[in-house]
């Protein structure tokens, strides 16, 4: 294989394009759907990946998987928003430690897989399908594990389709029974009645008159740029989407190589590998409960949240250069993971939050693929830059406090409000 970050391409070009189809398709088609569909592909494509033959056939299921998942990443906090209650937003910012939760099971799960010889070839040389199973396992068990919540999805805990979205295709009476059915469930008063909701007015479709069509892309990318105040909105949204998508991974791309060019000894064993990265995931959680009581408290809100958990991530990437030994290694990256969640789990709240609610999943797929395009630059940087140079390091460090301050400029402050 002459370019070994060819999976790690798959897989992102995959939540790119995920992002942007589902962002859209969701806003089109509704958010039950969306999330749906991309759930199961997910989960089947990454079964299927695990019986592959060859590096192309893989490459095109992990694109899938990315596809998928990507997609689904985005109807997370959209569908979580639409029901939350206003002076409950906050809370959306406590969904990204699973992420972090997600990950650390997947650390789990290849560190029972991929440490064993008996399913893990020695070399490439003696390498043959039987003695090299150990990643085929991480596939089947991880894609039947997300198969099994997928069922669950739609066959135990029905998803039934947001009022948000409902209101904004001028389904009242549907809206009510949506109310309703919630109220009777969880024995709670509802008043509402379709009389009442007419009586606040007429709501202007938010879609074209063909759902299907070019028009229709157009109205919920124009939706995004109404006015001046929400097009500066978008257009920092999805810069902040696009440098954090840069700097991380090119972070830990060049990250390896620049150690050891100055004589840092951070070997490990596959076994300490797999463990270290369970430990940063399981580090990573707390990040997003940290934020999320920041984001609750008047003096910071989201914006300085983000500007908090970005200039702490930076001051940590500067000071991992200085480490020498494995122990530095993971402690640093255990730190860097907290912190950085303090950031990211707030954007990845922020965003739907601030976006206009008949254009959320179309801003939301666009900011994602922002992230994902430039994540994807960073694999094409690192196969062919210099890797033992200092100046990624500092790059890197640059963008995050550039986030930070994005941020603190946002034009819209959340706390306190209700999402439109």
């Amino acid at each position: 294989m002459g370019y070994d970050k060819g999976l790690t391409v798959a897989v992102y070009i995959g939540m790119l394009f995920g992002a942007l189809f589902w962002g859209l398709s969701a806003d089109i088609i509704g958010r039950r759907y969306a999330f749906n569909i991309s759930l199961l592909i997910c989960s089947l494509s990454a079964i299927i990946a695990g019986g592959m033959p060859n590096w192309g056939s893989l490459g095109f299921f992990v694109s899938l998987v990315g596809f998928g998942g990507g997609g689904n990443l985005i109807m997370d906090t959209t569908v979580f928003l639409e029901y939350l209650p206003g002076n409950k937003q906050w809370v959306l910012t406590l969904m990204a430690a699973w992420w972090g939760f997600g990950q650390a099971i997947t650390g789990f799960i290849a560190w029972g897989f991929l440490v064993p010889e008996r399913w893990n070839c020695p070399s490439v040389e003696t390498c043959t399908m039987i003695n090299n199973m150990g990643w085929r396992y991480v596939m089947f068990t991880s894609g039947g594990l997300v198969l099994i919540m997928s069922i669950l999805r739609v066959t135990v805990i029905r998803l039934r389709e947001t009022p948000k979205y409902l209101l904004g295709l001028g389904e009242d009476e549907e809206v009510v029974n949506t109310f309703q059915y919630l109220a009777t469930k969880y024995n709670r008063p509802c008043r509402l009645t379709v009389r009442k909701l007419e009586a606040c007015g007429v709501v202007t479709s938010a879609h074209s008159k063909n759902r299907f069509s070019l028009s229709e892309t157009l109205v919920h990318l124009r939706g995004l740029f109404s006015t001046k105040q929400i097009a500066t909105s978008t257009l920092l949204i999805w810069l902040s989407w696009a440098m954090v998508g840069l700097a991380y991974p090119l972070f830990y791309v060049f990250l390896p190589s620049y150690l050891a060019a100055r004589g840092a000894d951070t070997g490990v064993s596959t076994f300490e590998s797999w463990r270290n990265y369970a430990l940063v995931n399981i580090s990573s959680m707390f990040g997003p409960f940290l934020g999320g009581y920041f984001c609750n408290q008047p003096l910071l809100g989201r914006r300085y949240t983000m500007l908090i958990g970005a200039f702490m991530t930076a001051a940590f990437f500067f000071a991992y250069s200085s480490v020498r030994t494995a122990a530095q290694d993971v402690g640093f990256s255990c730190a860097i993971g907290f912190s950085l969640n303090i950031y990211y789990g707030t954007l990845y709240a922020y965003t739907p939050e601030v976006l206009p609610s008949a254009h959320r999943a179309t801003g939301n797929g666009v900011a994602v693929a922002c992230n994902r395009f430039m994540g994807i630059l960073s694999a094409v940087i690192a196969t062919v830059a210099d890797t033992s140079t200092s100046a990624p390091i500092f790059i890197c460090g640059g963008l995050l406090i550039a986030m930070g301050l994005v941020s603190a400029i946002f034009p819209f402050e959340p706390y306190g409000r209700r999402s439109s």
